[in-house]
């Protein structure tokens, strides 16, 4: 099996390429193959950009799935060019190779020309005929047999037909491997505004051109999941398309892409919410902030671009002081100044994301969280309110998958929020959950 030094995706078996030229169903396929929404489809020509990946099973057997933009040649283009590497990656990638054309157009010269790669790898490739339909477009799938490909797989990814007969014989190729359990890792979701440098992050931290880069603000359409195992470390990092305002969100295709955005960080364990040190901290930026707060999610905020930026003794504080400042009243997370062009910090962005992620999974035990905040609240007990002493009697810790306490007291509707935010900060004091969102609950002792 080819694997690059980074684990993409799931990968614990069998990798399948699906490649061609552009709106030919792809997508539609991944999506079929994967039953989720993973990749955008749209009638737009090279929608799909980066390779994205996905995971589906047939008869017991799970593989990995790729779903890569369109193959183009003599473009001038950028993004075409970009496409190009792309699918010429996840065919050294994948250890199968579905090939897709459409029986509407019949063979075309960029289906040649992906043909001719493909007849050199020395790899199993399944010639897909897509839309085929109805009884009549079935006649016209001979032609293909031009293409030197062998088997021909007529089929709608539209509607599932043919595909079953498709797989049955993919499966037969599968190495034989035991079963294996996916990995319970963590995953750092990287996000931001569009530009900010999100996917060029992601390319430097892996060492290769996982994403597509280029200086055009959205390149990045669908949310990419890469695994990390290399220096001690070991998690799933997302790259995500821009977020945008919904105001400035014109095309479906990146309405779209905001969803899954919103999604990745939904799933996520840890965000590294990029800023552009250029620019400074927007309202969109507190959008996203805010998002990953009502989520509940770990959050380390990386400045990036910092290299663009004219630095003296007191240039960092001030812009903490300045960020820190419009995230409040939640400021208790680390904040990290890079450059991912230069590798600038790059490091200590991981080391602090598994630290992020290790606070959100913190326990304290009942005992010691008494001890402690019980003597507090002594201290510096509720205000009465009408007349009325509220006594809070006990704490606990939730057994939620981000941290949550209950405290219990006689009176718990007539405790005002800033005695709330004041037992959050010394919970915070005495307990490290820095970058973590805390709930506080009261209930009726």
């Amino acid at each position: 099996m080819v694997i690059s030094r980074i684990d993409t995706c799931i990968i614990m078996g069998n990798i399948v390429a699906i490649v061609g030229r552009p709106n030919v169903g792809k997508s539609t396929l991944f999506n079929r193959l994967t039953q989720t929404r993973e990749a955008i489809v749209d009638e737009i020509s090279g929608v799909t950009r980066d390779r994205n990946y996905g995971k589906s099973d047939w008869n017991g057997r799970e593989f990995s799935v790729i779903d890569t933009g369109g193959y183009v040649v003599k473009s001038g283009d950028v993004f075409e060019t970009e496409i190009r590497k792309q699918v010429m990656t996840a065919i050294e990638e994948a250890d199968i190779i579905i090939f897709m054309v459409d029986v509407e157009n019949g063979i075309t010269g960029m289906d040649e020309a992906v043909a001719n790669i493909l007849r050199k790898i020395k790899k199993p490739v399944f010639l897909v005929v897509n839309k085929v339909d109805n009884t009549n477009r079935l006649y016209d799938i001979h032609e293909f047999h031009k293409l030197g490909l062998g088997t021909i797989y007529p089929v709608s990814s539209m509607n599932g037909s043919g595909t079953g007969d498709l797989l049955d014989d993919v499966v037969k190729v599968f190495i034989k491997e035991d079963d294996q359990k996916e990995p319970e890792i963590p995953r750092f979701a990287i996000v931001g505004r569009p530009n900010v440098g999100k996917s060029t992050l992601l390319n430097t931290l892996i060492g290769e051109e996982r994403t597509v880069v280029t200086p055009i603000p959205g390149t990045t359409r669908d949310s990419i999941l890469t695994r990390y195992k290399k220096f001690n470390h070991d998690f799933y990092l997302i790259d995500t398309a821009g977020l945008r305002k919904k105001g400035k969100v014109h095309e479906n295709l990146e309405f779209y892409s905001v969803l899954r955005s919103v999604r990745s960080i939904e799933t996520s364990d840890v965000c590294l919410l990029m800023l552009d040190a250029t620019q400074g901290i927007e309202g969109q930026d507190i959008n996203i902030f805010s998002l990953i707060l009502r989520n509940r999610k770990g959050l380390v905020v990386l400045v990036n671009k910092w290299d663009l930026i004219e630095k003296d003794t007191r240039t960092s504080e001030e812009f903490t002081r300045e960020i820190k400042a419009k995230t409040a009243p939640f400021q208790d997370y680390p904040l990290i100044f890079v450059s991912a062009i230069n590798k600038q910090r790059i490091h200590k962005v991981l080391e602090t994301a598994v630290e992020v992620y290790n606070n959100r999974l913190r326990k304290i035990p009942t005992s010691q969280l008494n001890q402690v905040m019980l003597s507090i609240i002594e201290e510096n007990p509720p205000p009465s309110i009408k007349g009325k002493h509220i006594k809070i009697k006990f704490v606990t810790q939730l057994p939620t998958h981000a941290p949550s306490f209950a405290f219990f007291a006689n009176l718990p509707q007539y405790i005002r929020e800033s005695y709330k935010r004041y037992l959050e900060n010394r919970l915070r004091e005495h307990f490290t959950f820095t970058g973590v969102p805390i709930q506080i609950f009261f209930r009726k002792k």
